[in-house]
């Protein structure tokens, strides 16, 4: 069985900066914070580049709709099935090594898509690419904690947020200039340099963690893979009403495999999917936080382009800056609210964020029959400015009430919490647009107002529920 490893003596490799015991000195954890900046940047300007450029690769490969939708749903099946494993895999081998290894393949990936030269081949390198992201996004939380003194951390998530949301604001128009510029190929080129750049910079930038003592089960992780994939392909499907003959095996797949993976996992002091840490009410409420949460984000998301081009007749490029207002304002306020989670309680910052969305998108609800960019723009701010507020004191919660050495399965539970949410959104636009085109959209943002507001719900109830000894 592997020993715990000693971060300030052998167990660490050469040339590694030493972990302090209360995060970095301000010099290295700057060093430290462009490693994480440019591999967790890259991975969300990728998905906001790759949804919004999905119709013209189509059309360039000589794909249908329906077949080019795998682009997307490749890269996100493999981040979905794989994060948990991924992440507690940095909790004994090391984030650091984890991280690297993603930043490697996904800068390989991307070459491969790059060079790509039909659809079948695309959807495989995007599968690989998707792997290379989910080993970023799975450790990337944990290192957070790791870089940043524990009176900063709040900052250090508010930053973070921050970089995502720079990367979703930035990659509509990215696309739109690259397709316009050149072929679909430089989407994925642009990824080569900059993620060289990263890898190495991540192996010298990046403190290394103490180790767990327990040894990963590759049985379970599995059990993991096929259980979230399968699931994932059921929402998905059933959105779509493909039918009970196909929706009704992958689901039942889907249980079986989650039933194996927590019987195998029974009794470990670390599983998998993590039990142990659903037991403590404030990690369990902001998981739920961030589901409901991030459900009503791709509920807006997917919905008001079909809206805002099918309804009032806007280009694509003007939906791009129609939707634009919201990451924005994600931006400024992410930071504003990492630091006043250091101070303020996270249910009670989350809970107030959340009601401004809900009222946010009740507000979106009732645009005008013909909208002004006025009229859309301030409504988005406001969704904005609700959603920058909740994201960093949620995962300050999240990643405050699982004790260190689980940091690597909480920090998974982060990113799992929001893909699921997303999937679960989007599967939801599907499913109103199968009932009317017409009024789908009107439906999806009822729906994302109510998923806001039940968020909201629970993370006021955090209020009343006291965070862990860590």
């Amino acid at each position: 069985m592997q020993q715990p490893v000693n971060t300030t003596s052998a167990g660490q490799d050469a040339g590694q900066p030493h972990l302090a015991q209360d995060g970095l000195p301000p010099g290295p954890r700057a060093w430290a914070i462009l490693a994480l900046a440019l591999g967790v940047g890259m991975s969300s300007l990728d998905t906001a580049i790759a949804n919004t450029a999905l119709p013209a690769m189509a059309a360039q490969l000589h794909a249908s709709p329906a077949d080019s939708v795998w682009i997307v749903n490749a890269y996100q099946l493999a981040m979905v099935a794989t994060l948990l494993p991924f992440a507690a895999l940095g909790e004994t081998v090391g984030y650091r090594r984890v991280y690297v290894a993603g930043m490697a393949l996904f800068t390989l990936a991307s070459l491969a898509c790059a060079l790509a030269w039909s659809l079948p081949v695309l959807i495989v390198a995007r599968l690989f690419q998707g792997l290379g992201a989910s080993a970023v996004m799975g450790v990337n939380t944990a290192l957070l904690r790791v870089i940043y003194p524990a009176k900063l951390q709040g900052r250090g998530f508010g930053n973070n947020a921050l970089v995502v949301a720079v990367g979703f604001a930035v990659g509509p128009s990215l696309a739109s200039i690259i397709l316009a510029a050149s072929s679909w190929e430089w989407l994925f080129g642009i990824n080569i340099l900059p993620g060289i750049a990263a890898f190495f910079l991540a192996q010298k930038a990046l403190p290394d963690n103490r180790r767990s003592a327990h040894r990963i089960d590759g049985l379970a992780g599995l059990f993991n893979v096929i259980a979230f994939a399968m699931a994932v392909l059921a929402l998905g499907d059933a959105a779509h009403r493909v039918g009970l003959r196909t929706i009704v095996p992958e689901a039942l797949v889907a249980l079986v495999f989650f039933g194996l993976l927590l019987y195998r996992e029974r009794g470990h002091p670390a599983p998998l999917l993590p039990v142990d840490l659903f037991r403590r009410p404030l990690f369990a409420l902001s998981t739920v936080t961030a589901v409901c949460t991030f459900a009503a984000q791709a509920l807006a998301f997917v919905a008001l382009p079909f809206y805002f081009e099918s309804t009032l007749g806007r280009s694509p490029i003007e939906t791009g800056f129609l939707m634009t207002p919201w990451p924005v304002m994600v931006g400024v306020m992410a930071p504003i609210a990492g630091r006043l989670s250091d101070r303020y309680a996270p249910g009670l910052l989350g809970g107030i964020g959340l009601l401004i969305l809900a009222f946010g998108l009740v507000v979106m609800m009732r645009l005008p029959v013909n909208p002004s960019a006025f009229d859309i723009g301030w409504r988005m701010a406001l969704c904005g400015v609700g959603f920058g507020f909740f994201q960093a004191p949620n995962i300050k919660a999240i990643m405050g009430s699982a004790p260190p050495q689980r940091a690597g399965s909480a920090s998974g539970m982060v990113a799992t919490a929001r893909l699921t949410g997303q999937a679960t959104g989007a599967a939801l636009v599907a499913f109103c647009l199968t009932i009317s085109h017409v009024r789908g959209p009107w439906f999806a943002l009822g729906i994302a107002a109510a998923c806001a507001f039940a968020a909201s719900v629970a993370s006021f109830s955090r209020l009343a529920v006291a965070a862990p000894a860590a």
